[in-house]
């Protein structure tokens, strides 16, 4: 994770909630590698509480951000799509993402801001037409996402990007947790609006598995560490709930997934 510690800013282990340093690395990002992160000197004796550290976006400053639309068979049905046998991709910016406990922020432009309880995939190994039997290999590893979205600017178009990629509205966390945590064929995903459940499935349901999703990104682009891909929502978001539900201020959305743990966010505007 990524966090200021003392004033500073470090890229930090999170172990029995307590936020350890690692020494002479100020971020994750495109110059830590998994095995530079995996080899860093932990500062034990910077350790700070969770609470009392300032938590920054998990990847301050991705190169890349891509997201993944429709990639749940209920998802798919709820917004009356085709089925297709490539992924529906769009790009997010480094200045939409939020760390774990940050505040939503509704903009006053939109009226229909919906919730998408999602998995993240952080990059922690570069590589160009990587293949699906080695793309577990570079994942640093993964974190719940939220990919909040301005639904009455996303379809002001055919293209998604002016309701996806609004500034300060994708919380990330609660840290990057590894591989052998988490079990990607049938770990558990759910949102939660103001405590009630709005969002519930399982990993294993993804159309295009998260190899599959590497394997197609990495043929038109290098992946790097730091790199972030959203995966998909599955159904049950706001706009196609009958009424429908949106964000508003006040609101607490979380995010949970299996192994994975949980973000808790406050809308606000």
């Amino acid at each position: 994770m990524s966090a200021v510690v003392d004033g500073r800013p470090v890229a930090a282990e999170l172990r029995d909630g307590q936020v350890i340093p690692l020494v002479g690395i100020t971020e994750v990002g495109p110059e830590t590698p998994t095995d530079v992160l995996a080899t860093a000197q932990r500062d034990v004796q910077r350790a700070v509480r969770l609470e009392d550290a300032r938590l920054r976006p998990l990847v301050p400053a991705p190169r890349r951000i891509l997201c993944v639309g429709l990639n749940y068979a209920s998802h798919v049905e709820e917004t009356k799509r085709g089925d297709s046998d490539y992924p529906v991709l769009f790009p997010k910016f480094a200045s939409a993402l939020l760390p774990p406990d940050g505040v939503i922020e509704l903009p006053a432009e939109s009226h229909q801001i919906d919730y998408e309880g999602e998995l993240a995939v952080i990059i922690g190994r570069a590589g160009r037409r990587i293949s699906e039997a080695g793309a577990l290999g570079h994942i640093l590893g993964v974190a719940a996402a939220n990919d909040v979205t301005m639904r009455d600017f996303q379809y002001k178009t055919h293209q998604w990007v002016q309701g996806k990629a609004w500034d300060a509205s994708t919380p990330l966390g609660p840290a990057i947790v590894t591989l052998d945590e988490v079990d990607l064929d049938s770990a558990g995903i759910r949102t939660i609006l103001n405590g009630i459940e709005v969002q519930n499935s399982d990993l294993g349901k993804l159309i295009f598995s998260i190899p599959r999703l590497i394997a197609v990104i990495s043929t038109f682009t290098a992946l790097e560490p730091g790199d972030i891909i959203l995966t998909g929502t599955p159904g049950g978001v706001g706009f196609r709930r009958d009424p429908q539900v949106f964000l508003h201020n006040g609101d607490q959305v979380e995010v949970e997934i299996e192994g994975v743990g949980r973000i808790s966010n406050l809308a606000v505007g």
